[in-house]
Order: C-alpha cells, then structure tokens, then sequence
C-alpha cells in the first residue's frame, strides 16, 4: 500500500496525530525533499525522492517512473508513505505520482491522508476570514472544479450546475462521522445533512 500523508505547511506542531502515527507504522517513509525530511525526522527517517521543479515534462515524467518504480518495492508487500507538504489531494506532487502508480502498479493501493494545506494556513497568517467563497487556482482563470459547503438540496444545485458546463458531482454527507455516507453522480439524495460538501467537476 502506497498512503499518500500530508505533512501541513511546514510547522512541525501541525502535523496531525493520525499522521505521526501513520509515520510511525509505516515500512518505509519517502519524501520530496530536505524540508519534508526536516518535519518527519522527530518521528522517521525518510528517504528523499526526486521531484523536479521544471518545466521539463519528459524528466518530469522520468523521475515520476523511477519514484513510483522505488516505492512499489516496499508497497508490494507493506506499507510504504510518501510525506507531501500540505495536503496530498490540494494542488499535490502525489496526485501525478498516484497516476503513474496505478498504470505501472495496477495491484498496489494506494490512500492518502489529509494535512492543513497552504490555503487554511495562509488565512490563520494573514490574519484572514475566507468566509463567502474563493477561487482557488495553481494557474488558469477559470478552474475545473467547484466545492460548496452545507448543500441541503444537491440533486437540484447540480442540475443548476450542469447549465454551467459542470458533469461530474460527489456529495460527502456527515464527514468523518459514524454516518459518513458517499453518493455520486445519479445516487445524489433530494435532500441532505447540513454537514454535506458537494464536488462538482467540469
């Protein structure tokens, strides 16, 4: 198994308990560079990968095929953790290596586990409220995906939606709760739980 662990901005402080836990059980820990390293080491050693920043998408996808090559040798057959800063789902080197996984090794699971990402950080620095909606966007002006909080009526906001083009939905009703239910697409209810954050995908 390949978990994907977010390691948060960059705080040793907030490295979440499940993460120093998962750090701490996993077979082998790997991480893409010396800041990362740097956040683990009170609990792991970690083996630093190479992760390019370039433009280069031929060495990019390169070293994406060595990284993923080396960790399957641990997650075949045990538990193998890749430390991302922040959150591993949010704008994340994982999301690309997690890809090239599932190409070359189709049997090995991979998971992940969140972190405080860079956008929640940034707010509790600058002293920010993000209340009333953002764009978030690594680049383009107009983004992919949408996410909105406390949707009581999904099925009817996503036939709203599809008139803007968005055809893809989740709705996570009561996350991380006893009744945490998951529906997608058609199996969207007429009604949900006040705790319900809707995905929709263009």
């Amino acid at each position: 198994m390949l978990i994907g662990l977010g390691l948060g901005p960059g705080e040793p402080e907030y490295l979440t308990l499940r993460a120093v836990r998962t750090l701490r059980e996993a077979d082998a820990v790997f991480v893409p560079g010396k800041i990362a390293q740097e956040l683990v080491s009170s609990y792991r050693d970690a083996e630093i990968l190479d992760f390019p920043m370039t433009g280069d998408e031929g060495r990019i996808l390169a070293c994406m095929q060595q990284n993923a090559d080396r960790i399957a040798v641990v997650a075949r057959s045990g538990v193998a953790v890749l430390g991302i800063l922040g959150d591993p789902n949010f704008f994340s080197t994982y999301a690309r290596l997690n890809a090239i996984m599932k190409t070359r090794y189709p049997e090995i699971r991979c998971r992940t586990e969140p972190g405080i990402s860079a956008i929640t950080a940034f707010a509790s620095v600058a002293g920010l409220s993000l209340s009333g909606g953002f764009l978030v966007t690594d680049g383009p002006a107009e983004a992919r995906s949408r996410i909105m909080l406390k949707v009581r009526r999904p099925r009817k906001v996503a036939d709203v939606l599809r008139k803007e083009g968005y055809r893809s939905f989740v709705l996570v009703e009561r996350m991380c709760m006893e009744e945490t239910r998951v529906y997608r697409d058609a199996e969207l209810p007429e009604e949900s739980d006040y705790m319900s954050i809707l995905y929709a995908e263009r």
